[in-house]
């Protein structure tokens, strides 16, 4: 570890000074602001300074985010929560599961993750946002989706129910002395076994609905959540029935754990079915509108139309009652935790009551079946450690697909919008497509901190195809640089929240990487640099970058081919985050957002859209042609640039998008722009089987 902490503080500098020594080189060669440099030289000098400090700009942080990564995994300590069942009072706990369409199978294991995962005082809601009234194949699946769960909470209630019937009796044994310690061991010790025999049972339930396409995420669950449980509930009836130092305040606890284990409630909750409630196509209202009536209590009216209204009551026996909580903790239905998220996060939160916000960042199923979801997966694992790294600058962005969130702290970022005549309460806010990324300043200008624990405790899923990665890509990119005048804002204005320089160059980079990043690459790609701008310091400073990337790659599992595979599929997206970057531009002047877009997750491909795939097209040729230029005219350093960045996008757009696929997809786009549907058919019947959405 120290060893790694050295390296990182070398390789900023070694890379700082690179880039000053390369830039002094540059500006010594086309003598910037004498007589002999052309107005053309000097513009040209300041596009490739600005294209470059863009790039290097994102080599640094990401080595800063390491540095602080390392520190605190260094000084981690994994503490068991042995205190979770002393109190009476947890704090209550409510998950929240947002899901617009998904497979059964996909929603009933994130549910399934969040009902196993510890916590005395927990609830579950399901947020079904699939149309109410939905015929077919819709309706098919919806209703499949609710009985799965209905199912789900009759088995959970039934296994509460007799480990609550099991801890009155020891409760009475104790009240009359009838209680003998070594007995009392034997009957614990077969109950924890009961405990495994329910989840073994419940891995069984759910493994007759996976199917071969969630393979890879089936078998983490399968290991990370029932094994693993059955495992440590054996191992606890062991304890119990060998154990000699076993107390009578152990025993105690033993049966409140197991009373607690498996008591926990599931509900579904369908906003659209309510006329007054918001039916805003994104996660974020769906997630506004149930957290904006917990604690309350409501009526169904239903008007003279038929539509339904949800009104709040005061009296004893309303139609929908929310129970209260202190926390809330938000899971994509796409997405798992482990058994120890809740004790471990909410621990956290209760001893820092400053905390807004903690999770840990997710990682991606392991082993998925395609190469692009393999090397879309890596850049996730990576973003997990560089967001580790934000937290030692204070500079911690909520990432949205799991969260624990504090109730007090969405209360004080609370405002109310109108929609359709009626007044909806806005939590998190959906004024860009990245919600959680906006929340984040919302929350720091009123001087909350966030925090990411450094343990791997939850894993989502990763687009498998290149369709679906363009549409999550283009959403994550879109929003950055209005929320980035937010942040800039907050900077300026004096005050007790306002960020100190670190944390605000960091949050920055977060923020503008979209743009700053392909920008330059774009740049450098085709703006024709003569030789005066060839400097070896160049690729000297980038070393370090992609030495340590590739490293933590290694470590995580990737092999370092899959480093080349990552700067391949970062080429391929330069359009995807242009596009992103190009929609807040629009957004910022004109004031229309843009609309929300799924990531799909179907079970054959989703179709590229037919721009993005001809932009990739335009950038191989253009980087092509400019390494034949480059050569023409001895610029030996920008060829070799220029050519292995078109090797890259061929490799590319072969092995991470297909060519087969790319064709498909380019003449189905074109054939629905010019309105020959039937061409496209014909083209889409000939060249692929899979089915393009």
């Amino acid at each position: 570890m120290k060893q790694d902490i050295l390296f990182t503080r070398f390789a900023v500098v070694a890379s700082t000074i690179a880039v000053v020594l390369g830039l002094i080189t540059v500006f010594t060669n086309i003598g910037f602001g004498s007589n002999d440099a052309s107005v053309a030289k000097q513009l040209l000098f300041i596009i490739f300074s600005v294209a470059l400090l863009g790039l290097f700009y994102g080599n640094v942080v990401y080595q800063l985010t390491r540095l602080g990564q390392l520190r605190r995994h260094a000084n981690h300590r994994d503490e068991h929560i042995e205190t979770l069942y002393h109190r009476d009072d947890q704090p209550a706990v409510n998950i929240l599961v947002p899901s617009y369409k998904e497979q059964v199978s996909v929603v009933m294991q994130t549910i399934m993750s969040t009902c196993l995962s510890e916590y005395p005082n927990r609830r579950v809601t399901l947020l079904l946002d699939d149309p109410p009234l939905c015929s077919g194949a819709d309706l098919l699946s919806l209703s499949a989706t609710r009985e799965i769960v209905f199912g789900l909470n009759r088995t959970l209630t039934a296994a509460a129910d007799r480990f609550r019937d099991a801890e009155c009796s020891y409760r009475r044994r104790a009240a009359s002395g009838t209680a003998v310690l070594p007995r009392e061991q034997e009957i614990l010790g077969s109950l924890f076994d009961d405990a495994a025999t329910v989840v073994k049972g419940l891995g069984v339930s759910y493994a007759k609905l996976s199917e071969p396409a969630f393979a890879h995420a089936d078998r983490v669950f399968e290991r990370e959540v029932i094994e693993r449980l059955v495992r440590e509930h054996r191992e606890t009836a062991a304890h119990f029935r060998k154990g000699k130092s076993i107390d009578a305040a152990r025993v105690r606890l033993g049966y409140r754990r197991l009373a607690k284990l498996f008591a926990v409630p599931i509900n579904i909750f369908e906003r659209k079915r309510f006329d007054n409630l918001s039916h805003a196509p994104n996660k974020a209202m769906n997630l506004n509108t149930y957290i904006g009536i917990i604690g309350r209590k409501f009526c169904i009216s239903r008007r003279a139309d038929g539509a339904s209204l949800l009104l709040e009551t005061f009296g004893a026996e309303p139609d929908v009652a929310v129970p209260d909580a202190d926390y809330i903790v938000t899971i994509d239905a796409d997405s798992i935790i482990l058994p120890d998220y809740l004790k471990k996060l909410i621990s956290i939160m209760e001893a820092d009551q400053g905390v807004a916000i903690a999770q840990t960042p997710y990682s991606a199923y392991p082993n998925p079946p395609t190469v692009l979801e393999r090397v879309a997966g890596a850049t996730t694992d990576i973003q997990y450690l560089v967001h580790q790294g934000f937290t030692a600058y204070n500079a911690t962005f909520w990432v949205g697909a799991n969260a624990v969130l504090r109730r007090t702290a969405l209360e004080e970022i609370k405002t109310l919008t109108e929609e359709r005549g009626h007044s909806i309460p806005v939590f998190i806010q959906d004024t860009t497509l990245i919600e959680d990324t906006g929340s984040t300043i919302d929350l720091a200008a009123r001087g909350w901190q966030l925090h990411n624990h450094p343990e791997r405790l939850a894993y989502s899923a990763t687009p498998s195809d290149f369709g679906s990665l363009v549409i999550q890509r283009h959403r994550w990119a879109n929003g950055g640089l209005i929320i980035f005048a937010r942040l800039l804002e907050l900077w300026i204005k004096a005050g007790s929240s306002r960020p100190g320089v670190l944390e605000t160059i960091i949050r920055s980079h977060y923020l503008l990487s979209p743009a700053l990043a392909n920008v330059g690459l774009l740049l450098l790609l085709i703006v024709p640099f003569g030789n005066e701008f060839s400097s070896i310091w160049f690729p000297i400073a980038a070393a370090p970058y992609y030495l340590l990337y590739g490293r933590d790659l290694t470590n995580a599992g990737y092999t370092w081919r899959d480093l080349l595979r990552v700067y391949a599929l970062t080429l391929l997206l330069i359009p995807v985050n242009l596009a992103g970057v190009y929609r807040s531009l629009e957004q910022t002047i004109t004031g229309r957002k843009s609309p929300f877009a799924r990531t799909p997750k179907v079970k054959g491909r989703t179709a590229a859209p037919a721009c993005h795939l001809l932009a990739l097209c335009a950038l191989t040729a253009t980087a092509m042609v400019s390494a034949g230029v480059n050569l023409w005219s001895g610029n030996l350093l920008f060829f070799g640039f220029c050519s292995v960045n078109a090797g890259f996008f061929l490799y590319g757009g072969l092995n991470l998008i297909g060519w087969r696929e790319t064709v498909v997809d380019i003449a189905a786009g074109s054939a629905l722009r010019f309105g020959q549907r039937d061409i496209g058919a014909d083209v889409r019947g000939q060249l692929a089987e899979e089915s393009i959405l």
